[in-house]
């Protein structure tokens, strides 16, 4: 029978390394990277993607500080409760975890259409549902099950990407697939930058997306193996390794194909892979791009439920979700998000109505907000760590530029969140439901927030007040595996 501390610290460093890559690595490089640089040019979309980068960096390096010090199941919940106020805690927490219970409907729905290719007599929702079952499994069996599961999936993508880079490499310098390309393509037809700077603006918008996921090292740091070693060495190595990933991408795409023959037609990937001469390209893509689906539900399965237990665990939600089975699994806290999933899938497989697409949209803000959260939290952690005459060479991991860093995160999140609605304020008339679905995502934070406070008369917590007591033994008493 295995002990206690093998149960609780079920993810080692390559899974945690790999949940911090596989998290940032997704549809937005494979599927939606050739019509960014359609609209913006190369130079434009390095431009938002290398700022967007920054403030990931920001924000990861802040959540490894405080993961590393108190490496706690509920992670910037539990630390916007400790450190803050336990109305944003509550907020927060529900927030993160609707948004991926949606997001894995998403992910399901979109995972159905991809089996189109192969499959077009099928019907998508038996693919969305035998997805659903597969990474519910996954779940099931134990935290170390899905480090590994996440662990290979990552591992596709990420050997796909390092693959792509080189061929396109040996393209450009015309060793593989016909004559020397060069750079031409990148000033060509009036680039590298095409549609000013509001093209730059709205590229910057969905660069933020594509990072989105990027703070689930942090979700998973309270079940990882000697977190004072792997979450620093993740956190370390994930900005670059991501920027690189992405910078390399865009520089690629834009010299080899003219940004006039991009678009959402077809990944950039694919186009790339045929001109280097590579069989099957298209069927090599929609594995990947259905890795990627996969993956991401398969993450948003953990982060939704861990983040369910733990509130439950707080008192935050109820009480049922912070039991777990004999293995230490969350089972009820997974089944309630299944069951979210399912609904909100199966209303977006079975009727093209407004609903689903609400649904997506109330989601589209959350893990800005939740980025928002962390960015204020570390801000607070450190301030009250000076005030309570604690020594910062005591830290384990200290993040890089504070005070400067959370608040450039924090103003960049704050700019994201703002102009969700810019695309439907230009031109003469205003897209109103359009608008509204960007900012449905607000008022439902707003309401859980208001809420609480007026409920429970929370009040923002002094400095010298904040909890900043980790109990490693309580913690592990109540973790789950």
């Amino acid at each position: 029978m295995q002990n206690n501390e093998e149960l609780q610290r079920g993810l080692k460093s390559r899974h945690l390394n790999m949940i911090a890559m596989g998290g940032a690595i997704g549809t937005g490089i494979f599927l939606a990277m050739g019509d960014t640089i359609h609209k913006a040019g190369p130079g434009g979309a390095l431009i938002a993607y290398g700022l967007i980068g920054v403030m990931v960096y920001f924000l990861i390096t802040s959540l490894g500080e405080m993961a590393t010090y108190m490496p706690i199941s509920g992670s910037f919940s539990a630390y916007a409760t400790k450190f803050i106020d336990p109305s944003l805690g509550f907020a927060l927490g529900w927030n993160y975890w609707y948004n991926w219970a949606i997001t894995i409907a998403a992910e399901m729905v979109a995972g159905g259409l991809i089996m189109k290719y192969w499959f077009p007599d099928v019907k998508p929702v038996i693919w969305s549902i035998i997805f659903l079952t597969i990474i519910v499994g996954l779940n099931l069996l134990s935290s170390k099950a899905f480090g590994e599961s996440e662990y290979w999936f990552a591992s596709i993508k990420i050997v796909t990407v390092i693959i792509f880079l080189i061929i396109g490499v040996l393209t450009i310098l015309g060793v593989i697939g016909g004559e020397r390309i060069g750079f031409e393509n990148f000033t060509s037809n009036g680039g590298p930058f095409v549609g000013g700077k509001n093209s730059i603006f709205m590229i910057f918008l969905l660069a933020g997306f594509a990072f989105q996921g990027t703070e689930l090292v942090g979700v998973a740091a309270a079940e990882s193996e000697n977190p004072e070693k792997t979450i620093p060495k993740a956190v370390s190595t994930i900005f670059w390794r991501i920027l690189i990933f992405y910078l390399g991408t865009i520089v690629i795409i834009g010299a080899i194909i003219p940004y006039t023959e991009l678009g959402v037609e077809q990944s950039a990937f694919t186009v790339v892979f045929e001109r280097a001469g590579i069989p099957m390209a298209a069927s090599i893509m929609n594995a990947v791009i259905l890795t990627s689906i996969l993956s991401a539900g398969n993450s948003g399965m953990y982060a939704s439920s861990r983040m369910l237990h733990a509130m439950a665990k707080d008192g935050m939600a109820p009480k049922a979700f912070a039991k777990t089975n004999s293995k230490g699994v969350p089972v009820n806290a997974i089944v309630l998000t299944t069951a979210i999933a399912s609904i909100c899938f199966l209303t977006g497989a079975f009727a093209e109505n407004t609903v689903y697409v609400w649904l997506v949209a109330a989601s589209g803000l959350a893990g800005f907000i939740a980025w928002v959260g962390i960015a204020l939290c570390h801000y607070r952690f450190r301030k009250a760590y000076i005030v309570q005459d604690k020594k910062l060479s005591d830290l384990k991991y200290k993040a890089k530029l504070y005070p400067l860093g959370p608040i450039i995160a924090l103003v960049m999140c704050v700019i994201i969140i703002i102009g969700q609605g810019y695309s439907y304020l230009s031109g003469d008339t205003i897209d109103w439901q359009g608008l509204i679905a960007s900012y449905i995502g607000l008022p439902l934070f707003l309401i859980l927030y208001v809420g609480y406070k007026i409920k429970n008369k929370t009040k923002v917590i002094k400095l010298e007040d904040v909890d900043l007591i980790y109990n490693e033994k309580e913690e592990n008493n109540n973790k789950i595996a």
